[in-house]
């Protein structure tokens, strides 16, 4: 069988559950596709028989059904422990052997996940271009010339030349996001302490986040809904459930235009234009607001006082080990002792950054908030001749996001050039990981929709936005186009069922009303699959709008109106709903 480049958990459940392929099978061309990607530096430690064979015989022992990433490979990116393995955190200097793995790794290791090898990355994870590695630069997946993105390089570009399926990578200013705009996949950044961080070397322990890069978000929320969940021995876990997807009720694009910089800094500003555009025919709301404040909350990062706590996890190691630091890596982490940044610089600093959380809770109640994954790009040759300037660029519209308490999905928007991927950044407040997978869901989905033949449909009850249903017209990848209204000529019904449910039922006799209408647009290869779901006497018929036009929607029979409650003069399902609350 001919292994795809791009695996997927879905993909490669099908052919286990088919007897078509074996996890030994999948990994031993693994193997053979890391060899052959040897010069672009993805891993340090590699992908090999002897570090994967225990977990492939630990598979005999797990039940596939009740294991949900049954067989699905790996990678770990260098500063996440895996018991057995040295962890080097990029500096071999600093590598140690760990007795136990990374409470994320255990978890996905019990759930059958299998880790196929180490991964490289900026050192110490500081820096967001992947090429501050004394194991070498990793190249980019699709352009070698380009950077791959850091820190979590190896882990991306793995995935993305079919070595794994998902590759866990960290996040204190970018490092879960980058990589996977410039590798053209899916970083998924979930709330601060949602998922631990025991067994992982800290950058800014108050700020650090493991992340996950996969082809297909729906591989990123599998992988959540595994490693997701409170650790009692670590003092950053927090309880966070895993979240439901939901649709915001707005989308907050900066009113500033965002600056675009590197030899491709024009493709990238007509690709993040054609984005916007995309973005404001969602059927969602759309506001234009002043996010100056985000700008001045990254700056505390790496221009205040807060990069003192990377000089104080790392700085007693390169105190004591002169040389063996990385030298734009020390640079930046010598920069945290700087003399100015006493106690009391400190607490300033954390003052100004209470009041941006605040301003940042505003803006985004039952919001989302975009911004292009990365401004630009540059060639690995630019990076070595400026280091500092070039990196710094990259983290302009990713360093906020933890500092100010955020979650985050780096998502594929096409391509502002061949071989050159475009990538937005859905953030959420750290309660509203919901809204970003259901505005992220929306926006892929109108990527596929616009190649796909689709149909309009017309809803009047259940289905609606925010009602028991709409999960039906999601997982049918419908989207919502625009409310509107009935020709004045249907009977609007309330159905004796469980749950109460509306009926519209044409008349011709003059006694009909105007009923309030949703329209959502479904691609047609979905159309068939949701009509089986409508029970009698619901069905799918031409529903006539209030200009004349006719498009497909729910329709009553008759007869469902003998026996049920006549509510045609309220106008809509929403507002019987409202009637009921009010009582």
């Amino acid at each position: 069988m001919n292994i795809p480049y791009q695996l997927t958990a879905e993909w490669l459940r099908e052919q286990y559950y088919r007897k078509k392929l074996t996890p030994k099978e999948v990994v031993l061309e693994i193997i053979e596709r890391a060899k052959a990607d040897a010069d672009m530096n993805i891993w340090i430690t590699p992908p090999s028989l002897e570090l994967i064979h225990p977990y492939l015989e630990r598979l005999n022992s797990l039940d596939i059904e009740s294991s949900p990433l049954w067989g699905i490979p790996f990678a770990i990116k260098d500063n996440i422990d895996l018991a057995g393995v040295p962890t080097t955190a990029g500096c071999p200097e600093y590598a140690y052997q760990p007795n136990e793995d990374a409470a994320v790794v255990a978890r996905l290791i019990a759930a059958g996940a299998i880790p196929v090898g180490k991964a490289n990355l900026d050192q110490f994870a500081t820096g967001l271009v992947g090429t501050r590695s004394p194991f070498g630069e990793t190249h980019n997946s699709l352009r070698p010339e380009l950077i791959s993105g850091g820190s979590s390089s190896g882990s991306a570009v793995s995935v993305a030349r079919g070595q794994a399926v998902f590759g866990l990578g960290t996040d204190t200013a970018g490092s879960g996001r980058i990589p996977a705009l410039l590798n053209n996949l899916v970083g998924y950044k979930p709330s601060l302490g949602a998922w631990s961080t025991k067994g992982v070397v800290p950058a800014c322990a108050s700020l650090d986040c493991v992340t996950v890069f996969s082809h297909r978000i729906e591989d990123a929320i599998l992988v959540d809904s595994v490693a997701r969940g409170f650790e009692e021995e670590d003092p950053w876990s927090r309880e966070l459930p895993v979240p439901n997807a939901s649709l915001p009720k707005r989308f907050v694009l900066p009113k500033q235009a965002p600056e675009f910089y590197g030899p491709f800094a024009n493709k990238y500003q007509n690709a993040w234009e054609r984005t916007v555009a995309q973005i404001e025919c969602l059927g969602v709301d759309v506001d234009y607001v002043d996010t100056t404040f985000l700008s001045d909350a990254a700056e505390l990062l790496y221009g205040g006082p807060m990069v003192a706590e990377r000089w104080a996890s790392l700085g007693e190691f390169v105190e004591g080990h002169p040389g063996a630091t990385f030298p734009v890596t020390e640079e930046v982490l010598r920069s945290g002792s700087a003399s100015q940044y006493d106690a009391a610089a400190v607490f300033r600093a954390q003052h100004q950054l209470q009041a941006y959380k605040r301003q940042a809770q505003k803006l985004l109640e039952n919001s989302v908030f975009v911004l292009p994954t990365a401004g630009g790009t540059w060639t690995r040759d630019q990076v070595r001749e400026n280091p500092i300037g070039t990196n710094s660029e990259m983290g302009r519209y990713t360093n906020h996001c933890n500092l100010l308490d955020m979650c985050a999905v780096a998502i594929p928007a096409g391509e502002a050039d061949v071989h050159l991927p475009f990538g937005i950044t859905i953030f959420g407040l750290a309660e509203g990981e919901g809204l970003i997978r259901g505005a992220a869901n929306l926006f892929l989905q109108s990527s596929t929709q616009s190649e796909e033949e689709k149909t309009l449909i017309a809803v009047c009850g259940l289905h609606m936005r925010g009602l028991p249903l709409e999960k039906q017209m999601q997982e049918c990848r419908a989207r919502f186009m625009r409310e509107d209204m009935s020709a004045p000529v249907y009977q609007l019904v309330k159905l004796p069922s469980e749950p109460a449910k509306p009926g519209m039922i044409k008349k011709n006799d003059g006694s009909g009303g105007s009923i309030e209408l949703e329209i959502w647009e479904m691609p047609l290869s979905e159309f068939g699959k949701f009509t089986k779901m409508i029970p009698a006497p619901l069905g799918i018929g031409k529903v006539e709008l209030a200009d004349g036009s006719e498009v497909p929607g729910f329709v009553c029979e008759a007869y469902a109106a003998d026996g049920a409650e006549d509510i045609t003069a309220l106008g809509g399902w929403r507002k019987l709903l409202q009637l009921n609350e009010s009582c």
